[in-house]
Formats: C-alpha cells, structure tokens, sequence
C-alpha cells in the first residue's frame, strides 16, 4: 500500500491512525476555531494525528432554505487561521474545478464529496494541484469501481490518494456499510479511512434535512478498524443538536476523546494479532 506525507509530521498509509475531526460546516469563525483548539487540544494529549475538517460551503444540502457554510473566500481565511495558530493540517470540500487551486493554497488534503467522486474534470484538477486527495465513495458506487475515480487523479502524476468508504444505499434514504468495501479498496493500493459520520446518515428524512443516528457512529468504527483502516472521518459539534447541517450525525464533543481512544487501542489490538 502506498504511504505519503499529509504535513511534515503525519503520514497516511502505515501502522499510524489518521483521524479527520471538526464540525460540518464552518458556522462562524469564533465556532470552528473554538472547536479546532478543543480537538487539537485532545490529539496532543492522548498523541494522535489529527487532520482539521470543515466545509465552507456544503454545496449538496437537501433543501434550498438550508444554510450552506461561510463560503469560499471567508471559509479559507479561517483555516488558515486554524492552520497557523495550532499547526494542525486541514481538510476542505472541493465542488467545482475552479475552486481548486484556491483551496491548495489553504487545504493539506483536497476532498472530493461521495455525490461529485466520479467528476472527470474535478479528480484532474484536484489531482493537478499536488496535494493529498481524499475521494469519497458514491453512495451508489461499487467499491472496485473507486479504481477509476483514483486513476484519474493518478493521471496527473499525483499518486497522493485517499478513498474513503460513506456508506451504500440501501433503498432510497438508509445507508448501510458494507464491510468488504474496505478490503475491496484496500486492493487497489491507496490508504483507506471510514468515513463514520455520513455512514450513519438517513438521507433527506428529517422534513428537508438529512436525520441520522449518531449512536451508530462508535460501533461501526469500532467494526471498521477490524479490517485495519488507516484512518477514521468523524464529524463532531458543541451542540449537535442545534447545527445547521448533520446534527444527528455529529459526534458530540464531550464524547470525541473516548472515541479516538478506543480506536487507538483497537488499531493496536488488531497490530498485534
């Protein structure tokens, strides 16, 4: 399996957890830093590697009325204020190919949402600005057929790819996991991380917004790190409840150090097997 740097202090790919931590959406500055400084806070403590996630624009929300982020010129600034004031890499959307080169100058890893994993001209240019990408599994995708999606990246000559498994359709609005996916994935040669938050998704089930159970979140990832992933995906918020976007499937803060460190200690368990 290939193995890569994201920053000059973590890599993807070997024994090493990654952990892809923050709330869904950017909602305010004072917000996604207040978060980032509580999560940084846990990595040093319990010596993780944590990567920064948050989107500032969620382009693919159920309704028109839904609030969408900060958006892309505002949403840069606070990362990179997050960035540079916790030494932390980030995680960021990407929706269009003209928002990519903007993105790299901010962003550690390039993100590819699950509904946009097939898009040509975004994976080039996604794959042409040189920074990790993380491509996440089609809801409605086989898991063999993510060789395709990570070649046109790889066309580019970047070969920094991450796939990233969210779930499969299960009728019109459940998702399940179908476990086999990571091994399947695994195969073709790149990283694999579980994306558990929008694994647990009910899809437009909530009178114009995604439901979801965030119960779900610990048990499936607690399944996933059997089958020796590289990394864990995991939205998390103060009051989850109350969030504009994915409330039912964040984490709650409070909860976020139990959870990675479980995970750590499973990661180990299933290395010394």
């Amino acid at each position: 399996m290939k193995n890569f740097k994201i920053n000059e202090n973590i890599t993807i790919g070997n024994e090493e957890l990654v952990f892809f931590a923050g709330p869904c959406q950017i909602e305010s500055r004072e917000h996604c830093i207040r978060i980032a400084d509580f999560l940084c806070e846990i990595a040093q403590k319990i010596k993780i590697n944590l990567v920064f996630k948050s989107s500032y624009d969620k382009a693919n929300r159920t309704s028109i009325k839904s609030k969408r982020g900060v958006g892309l010129e505002e949403g840069l600034k606070i990362l990179k204020e997050i960035k540079e004031q916790f030494n932390v890499p980030v995680v960021t959307d990407v929706h269009t190919p003209e928002q990519v080169n903007s993105v790299a100058e901010v962003a550690d890893v390039i993100q590819i949402p699950a509904f946009l994993c097939r898009q040509t001209d975004l994976l080039v240019a996604a794959g042409n600005s040189g920074k990790v990408v993380n491509i996440k599994k089609g809801q409605f995708l086989h898991p063999d057929d993510m060789l395709y999606s990570a070649e046109k990246v790889a066309s580019t000559g970047n070969q920094k790819i991450i796939l990233c498994e969210r779930g499969t359709n299960h009728g019109y609005r459940d998702l399940v996991v179908d476990y086999r996916s990571f091994q399947t994935m695994k195969n073709l040669g790149y990283p694999v991380i579980f994306d558990a938050s929008h694994s647990v998704q009910v899809m437009g089930s909530a009178g114009g917004k995604t439901g979801g159970n965030r119960d779900f979140i610990e048990p499936l990832s607690h399944a996933a790190s059997s089958f020796r992933v590289n990394g864990f995906f995991v939205e998390t918020h103060d009051d989850p409840d109350n969030a504009p976007s994915d409330g039912p499937n964040m984490l709650k803060i409070s909860e976020i150090e139990n959870y990675f460190t479980k995970l750590v200690k499973l990661n180990k368990f299933y290395s010394d097997l």
